[in-house]
């Protein structure tokens, strides 16, 4: 498997090199097409009055027409996946440079109550989620986000065999990427489950086998005028009764027709989806799951929904004035078309909400899986279930360039507290993110940022930032208690991951010390494991009483009057804090 760099650069030429001829080949139909135009007005015009040669012409140059039309429309959909695909690797080549910032953040999705979203900058701008999404459906979008949010610590190995085949496959992630990017959708999927599911039909069974005996009596008298057997007049009362027929329905299969339009297209495009997913052939575990979701009917279920596109696009046909006066009148097309829309819902009504969410899992796994790709120097964590929670070698955070990024290794044991100390912009709070959004990532079956990592399963909560809403002191500490009650009450029934930056910071500095060395107690003795930063270095005397607690810094120097800083992770307390140098640096003091 090619490195992700050269690979996008290959694809981003093949796919440059396949617009451009298609570019072509559309331009050569154009004129096909308009020599075939020619060829037909200029026939009928030195066979105009031979109705019997006319007709005939007609229908070859209309057949010939229409099969170009359609070559056209297939040559300019192989054009926009082709454009799509180019954008593909363009933004890959970006995403890789840093150049992420433009993407959509997941702002929405940011909930100040979560475990742990709004402290790591897990959405927003810059955030994890801006930097792996690559969803195109809005549901496929929303079912990132919960994989991001869900702290699942069950079944991890079957996530990671998942996101390891799917970072496997670049080219078909690309090619489903691709089609997703293509679908506008006007009506959600939980809309038009919704639809479905409450249609009622309203054209008799019987009617299905009338429109044949009706479009065969028809035809039949075409057959007879064209014969001389019949006068011309009868067909007209003939198609004045068609038309009278579809009259009866004509109300109810507007309003058919009104919701078809606006689904057409995504039945259609959801059918190329459901192909992709059929076609290919999946070995792990969750992946096969999820085909066989779509696998369960006699039909595929791509075939399926492409047929259900193909009867709302006939539908759609009744816009055309001549179509909708002739199809109705001799062949009730409208009744025709309803009964097949109408039979498609009752057949799968209550089986195309499992297409659908298939069709979102997909999308939203490959996102896991263009990560893990774009990264193959990061490493899976080996999963245990021993004393160890984290052991990693060279730990960093994924958002972080790495020619910039300093790495640490860490160590922690299931119960330990580590109280972190250091100076300001000496990397505490980075270094928390960074445990935190690995742990995520292990959890989801990402591969983490580290060139080594053994981990055991425990699900993160955290409690580094409090609502920008609350404005006053008073507010301020009272949601700091909150968030403080918030873990303690869940660490009572479930094991988890705690990671705190400087809490208690709304009340003044012995208050702060000496509630802060009472929550770690407790923490401690709730047998919890996790992370404390502080710049309160009386915290770290807790270690002299309780053998859970270790001491852990981010040192700072003053080198030739200028403020160095090498973000390593050290055992012991911090002795040189930088905040009268800054005052004084930046002549604030």
């Amino acid at each position: 498997m090619k490195k992700p760099i050269p690979f996008y650069k290959e694809q981003l030429e093949l796919h440059n090199k396949r617009v451009e001829d298609f570019n072509t080949l559309i331009s050569k139909i154009s004129i096909l097409r308009f020599l075939v135009f020619l060829f037909t007005i200029t026939s009928l015009y030195f066979f105009r009055d031979n109705w019997k040669v006319s007709i005939p012409l007609i229908i070859i140059g209309v057949s010939v027409f229409t099969f170009l039309i359609l070559k056209n429309i297939k040559a300019k959909d192989k054009l926009k996946l082709a454009r799509a695909l180019q954008e593909i690797n363009k933004d890959e080549l970006q995403i890789i440079s840093g150049a992420f910032h433009d993407k959509k953040t997941g702002i929405e999705f940011q909930d100040p109550k979560h475990y742990y979203s709004l402290d790591i900058d897990l959405f927003g701008i810059g955030s994890f989620f801006q930097f792996i999404n690559r969803t195109n459906i809005k549901e496929s979008t929303l079912k990132l986000a919960d994989i991001l949010k869900a702290n699942n610590i069950n079944h991890i190995d079957v996530r990671q065999q998942a996101v390891k085949e799917l970072a496997s496959k670049p080219k078909w992630r690309q090619n489903y990427q691709a089609i997703s990017s293509l679908i506008k959708v006007e009506t959600s999927a939980k809309n038009i489950i919704q639809w479905l599911k409450n249609y009622t039909s309203f054209i008799p069974s019987q009617m299905e086998w009338i429109s044949i005996i009706f479009s065969t009596i028809s035809v039949s008298l075409f057959i007879g005028v064209y014969l001389n057997f019949i006068s011309s007049t009868f067909i007209l009362i003939w198609m004045s009764l068609g038309l009278g027929i579809t009259g009866r329905y004509l109300k109810k299969i507007n309003a058919v027709s009104q919701n078809s339009d606006q689904v057409k297209d995504t039945f259609r495009q959801y059918s190329f989806l459901l192909n992709e997913i059929e076609n290919e052939s999946f070995t792990s575990s969750l992946l096969k799951e999820k085909q066989l979701n779509i696998q369960s009917e006699t039909k595929k279920a791509s075939l399926i929904f492409s047929a259900f596109s193909r009867a709302l696009d006939a539908l759609d046909n009744r816009n055309n004035i001549l179509i909708a006066i002739l199809g109705n009148g001799f062949f009730l097309l409208d009744i025709k078309n309803t009964l097949r829309i109408e039979k498609w819902i009752s057949n799968y009504k209550n089986t195309v909400e499992n297409w659908f969410e298939t069709v979102t899992f997909f999308d939203a796994y490959n996102s896991l899986g263009n990560f893990a790709y774009n990264h193959p120097e990061y490493t899976y964590p080996e999963l245990s279930n021993n004393a160890t929670i984290l052991d990693t070698k060279n730990l960093g955070h994924p958002l972080l360039k790495k020619e910039k990024r300093v790495d640490n290794d860490i160590l922690i044991n299931r119960e330990q507290f580590f109280i972190v100390t250091g100076a300001n912009m000496a990397g505490k709070s980075t270094f928390l993110r960074t445990v935190s959004l690995n742990i995520v990532m292990a959890n989801i079956g990402l591969p983490v940022c580290a060139s080594s990592c053994t981990y055991s399963p425990i699900k993160l909560i955290t409690s580094m930032r409090t609502s920008d809403s609350l404005t006053d002191d008073s507010s301020y500490f009272f949601s700091e208690l909150t968030r403080l009650k918030f873990i303690v009450d869940q660490i009572e029934t479930t094991s988890y991951f705690i990671i705190l930056d400087e809490i208690l910071k709304g009340t003044n500095s012995t208050d702060k010390a000496i509630g802060s060395k009472k929550f770690v107690e407790k923490l401690v003795g709730s047998k919890a494991t996790g992370i404390i930063a502080t710049h309160d270095l009386s915290l770290c005397e807790i270690q002299n009483e309780l053998k859970e607690v270790k001491n852990y810094y981010f040192d700072a120097e003053i080198v030739n009057d200028e403020l160095f800083f090498d973000y390593t992770f050290k055992k012991g307390i911090c002795e040189n804090m930088n905040a009268s140098f800054l005052l004084k640096k930046m002549e604030i003091i």
